[in-house]
């Protein structure tokens, strides 16, 4: 009962932090020209919400690429605290804040923020499923923990591989990774390298997609030859990791009955 105490207080505490910063925000930037009285325009307010589709994430990168002209320490800050919210909390959805950060920040300094937040998320993740969670982890999927489990063991001698192996292919969500490591007696340090490596073709992917949407007005840019160069790149940062890890995987990692109870089929819920 103390585990559970002392987690929902964290979780209380973070989400009274995040709902603070996201509706108490500083004047937004004042319009360029007069209001229709002819006096100045007055600064904007801006109410917030996390992205739930593509359209309400373009609205959203609109307006925070708008609001940071004169904020741009605040929004940094509004967006790495959703993002650890999510990560570390093992909430779905940084799929739509690395699109969110291609879109506000760009393709590299984008980049740069999904990786080091998804990898920092993860570890808070980590670190709340060692301190709050391991029981409970076991009691609600003893299956799935005794499968990773064998794997774990069967491994060992590979498992910074192995580990590479899980992120890079849908065998199980990225989420459920992160809660059941410290189960598995997995060291932080393998832990967290896995996470820095194994995301940057995901990470890559969905911040270059939100930059490129950031910039498409109408179906007719998207096969403009910049955008098609830009598409190709993706695909291939995305399937040469890919394919070098599972090369390995087929002589070195023993993954034979790794869809013996599903787990395989689980969708990666980011």
């Amino acid at each position: 009962m103390r585990s559970v105490a002392g987690l929902l207080a964290i979780v209380a505490a973070a989400t009274v932090y995040l709902y603070l910063l996201s509706t108490h925000l500083p004047p937004g930037p004042k319009p360029s020209g007069p209001g229709p009285d002819g006096e100045p325009g007055e600064a904007q307010e801006f109410s917030l919400t996390f992205p739930s589709d593509l359209e309400s994430l373009r609205e959203l990168a609109e307006t925070l690429k708008f609001y940071k002209r004169e904020n741009y320490g605040y929004v940094l800050l509004l967006f790495c605290s959703a993002y650890l919210y999510k990560q570390s909390f093992a909430i779905p959805g940084s799929s739509f804040l690395n699109m969110l950060a291609g879109a506000i920040f760009g393709p590299w300094v984008g980049l740069v923020l999904a990786c080091l937040l998804s990898t920092t998320g993860s570890t808070f993740c980590f670190l709340l499923s060692s301190a709050f969670g391991k029981r409970h982890v076991i009691q609600f999927f003893p299956d799935k923990v005794a499968l990773l489990q064998k794997k774990v063991e069967e491994n060992r001698s590979s498992l910074f591989f192995f580990l590479l192996f899980l992120r890079f292919f849908p065998m199980t969500p990225n989420w459920f990774l992160n809660i059941t490591c410290p189960v598995l007696n997995i060291p932080m340090s393998v832990f967290f390298l896995s996470v820095l490596i194994g995301l940057i073709p995901y990470n890559f992917i969905c911040v270059r997609t939100g930059a490129i949407l950031s910039q498409i007005s109408s179906l007719d840019d998207i096969f403009t030859w910049g955008t098609v160069a830009q598409l190709l790149a993706i695909a291939l940062v995305a399937l040469l990791p890919g394919a070098m890890i599972k090369r390995y995987g087929q002589t070195h990692l023993k993954m034979d009955d790794a869809d013996s109870n599903g787990t395989s089929q689980d969708r990666k819920r980011r």
